[in-house]
């Protein structure tokens, strides 16, 4: 039977939508193709293309997203500031998924609730970038706006947006889901054997004993279990894991946004869950409209900017049935702005009785850039942000339900700090992010345990 409030708003006193009514409202950071024709012929080609995720992923992910909201479940969202072309390969999406797993078992340990993983992969082609126009040794030319849009060679030819990049984009994004599906369906995410999650460098990490502890512990109980149950545990074999990315390029969006059988409304099904970014969170504009008519469970990005009668009114107009799982509400302010800036919000959600999961990005308010002009983050200043977001929410008796991360499954050197205490001159050894800088897997790792101790305080 199909729940009443899972039908979304198809009109309203914003007028009937579709999945093309977004077209009418104004649209931040979009494209511009010098050949409109070409746009069109690429995106009737992505339109019959098949879909790259299953409503019924869709609709399990927005229940558990529920029941994170709450304080059953625990949201885990996590990898690349912006994937590359170049990185779908094997080992680098396999590393990726290894620590998105290792940080959702040290989670699943202190916090004893079940973990949603959600990967910020398979899509996240796509950035909204602060100006138009980029300036090198004298030439000016369009910014680079990730590799579905345009090229990041300082050219003028690789800077001009080609619709192609649409099709090779939609195309990594599956054989990226393929392979986790491939590799999650063979056991690979089985916690009977989270040995095998270990990457090369888990040796070097100075919380690999802890981390070994607590895959003992687990491994312990779990044999336990199933002595004293006489079976085993079938169900601890594979786990569920869904993908997520900003849904920033409407036109590639509206190609895979589709009706399917035996289901209401329209679903966007080149993800589980798309997000609305902070730059295109206007309520008069075109992401809006376009994410107030998807069925998917929908996040948005919330920064200082945000004012509480605005959050209310946002979370009125993208989730009117008041539907729980619908909408995550994804903070980020910066370890020295978050104490001011989110309490009224909260405060405002309780008192409109809005349901949403609240999350932390504790990444994007404390970006900072080096002498040298790298862009950077302090490990100190984003567990500093999650340690507030923790006793801000307990104090307004409010849920952290997630964290959202920038991160790698390598030994990159991006953000400084850490039990490692890479600092400005580390960086330069092996920073390969073309937009904003991630955690390594070590420093991810030791979040992870960081966040663990904190939420298995009483």
């Amino acid at each position: 039977m199909t729940r009443k409030h899972s039908t979304p708003p198809l009109a309203s006193a914003r007028g009937e939508w579709s999945p093309s009514s977004w077209q009418s409202r104004p649209a931040a950071q979009q494209p511009v193709y010098p050949d409109p024709r070409a746009l069109q012929a690429v995106l009737a080609q992505l339109s019959r293309l098949p879909p790259l995720v299953t409503s019924w992923e869709v609709e399990t992910l927005k229940q558990e997203l529920a029941e994170a909201g709450a304080g059953k479940r625990f949201l885990l969202q996590g990898g690349d500031c912006a994937e590359s072309f170049d990185d779908c390969e094997s080992s680098v999406i396999a590393n990726k998924l290894k620590i998105l797993l290792q940080m959702s078992l040290v989670l699943l340990h202190g916090s004893k609730k079940r973990i949603i993983r959600v990967g910020r992969f398979a899509g996240q082609y796509a950035k909204p970038r602060s100006a138009d126009m980029e300036t090198k040794n004298g030439q000016t030319l369009p910014s680079y706006r990730g590799d579905i849009i345009n090229r990041i060679a300082f050219t003028e030819s690789d800077r001009v947006p080609d619709p192609e990049l649409l099709l090779r984009g939609y195309e990594r994004s599956a054989l990226t889901l393929n392979f986790i599906r491939s590799l999650v369906d063979g056991g690979f995410a089985d916690l009977h054997h989270p040995e095998y999650w270990d990457l090369g460098f888990v040796d070097h990490s100075p919380q690999a004993d802890e981390y070994r502890r607590i895959v003992d512990s687990i491994s312990d109980s779990l044999k336990f279990m199933e002595t004293v149950a006489g079976m085993t545990a079938g169900e601890l074999s594979r786990v569920e894991f869904y993908t997520s990315h900003e849904g920033l390029h409407l036109h590639y969006e509206q190609a895979q946004t589709r009706r399917v059988p035996r289901r209401p409304g329209w679903y966007n099904l080149s993800t589980h869950f798309p997000w609305i970014g902070d730059r295109t969170r206007s309520l008069e504009g075109a992401h809006v409209e376009y994410f107030r008519g998807i069925v998917n469970p929908i996040g948005v990005k919330v920064g200082p900017s945000m004012k509480a009668d605005e959050l209310v009114a946002l979370a009125g107009i993208l989730n009117p049935q008041n539907e729980p799982g619908r909408l995550t509400l994804i903070h980020r302010f910066g370890a020295k702005k978050i104490d001011a800036n989110l309490p009224p919000l909260i405060e405002a959600i309780q008192k409109a009785g809005k349901l949403v999961l609240w999350c932390c990005d504790p990444m994007h308010g404390n970006t900072e850039t080096t002498k040298s002009g790298l862009k950077t983050r302090n490990f100190e200043s984003i567990l500093a942000e999650l340690e507030q977001a923790f006793d801000l929410h307990r104090q307004h008796g409010s849920i952290l339900g997630g964290v959202h991360f920038e991160l790698a499954g390598e030994n990159i050197t991006e953000c400084i700090g850490g039990a490692r205490g890479l600092n400005e001159a580390d960086l330069s050894k092996a920073y390969k992010s073309q937009v904003d800088p991630r955690l390594n897997y070590e420093q991810a790792l030791e979040m992870a345990l960081l966040i663990s101790r904190r939420m298995a305080r009483p």
